[in-house]
């Protein structure tokens, strides 16, 4: 699908598609002839992932990482490497070429787990200043 359908799909706007895929953070699997991102279910997937890293905060190269992590352990897992395409992510890594070991599966499991980690507190920061701004507009109803 074009770029346009995507940004449609997945809330994402053009620039952003454009500039995951400059980055090397999602890019579309492939090009038409006159040189549209053309991007598959797997790329969708993959962008509906960063949006929800999004509102926490994770920075752009948080998020690479753990594309870069879920590739590994999909390949170490024994992915017909479809997860390492999906992304556009780990192409250039060594599991996404089927040179997986060990110590990169651990590594791949250690970041997902930090990351795992990391998103839990700032989910719970998230809550609790929702919960602050649901107070606030409960006193802006009492005093209307």
């Amino acid at each position: 699908m074009k770029i346009g359908e995507v940004a449609e799909r997945t809330a994402l706007s053009i620039r952003s598609l454009r500039h995951y895929d400059e980055l090397g953070l999602v890019s579309p699997s492939a090009h038409s002839p006159g040189g549209f991102r053309l991007y598959t279910e797997a790329d969708v997937e993959r962008l509906l992932l960063i949006r929800r890293m999004k509102p926490l905060g994770f920075s752009l190269d948080r998020m690479k990482d753990f594309c870069r992590a879920l590739d590994a352990r999909s390949e170490g897992i024994g992915a017909d490497g479809a997860a390492g395409r999906a992304g556009g992510v780990g192409a250039a890594g060594g599991a996404a070429r089927g040179e997986g070991s060990d110590d990169d599966n651990a590594a791949a499991r250690t970041t997902i787990t930090e990351i795992g980690a990391e998103a839990a507190e700032r989910l719970e920061r998230l809550r609790k200043h929702l919960a602050y701004a649901e107070e606030f507009v409960e006193i802006i109803d009492r005093l209307s």
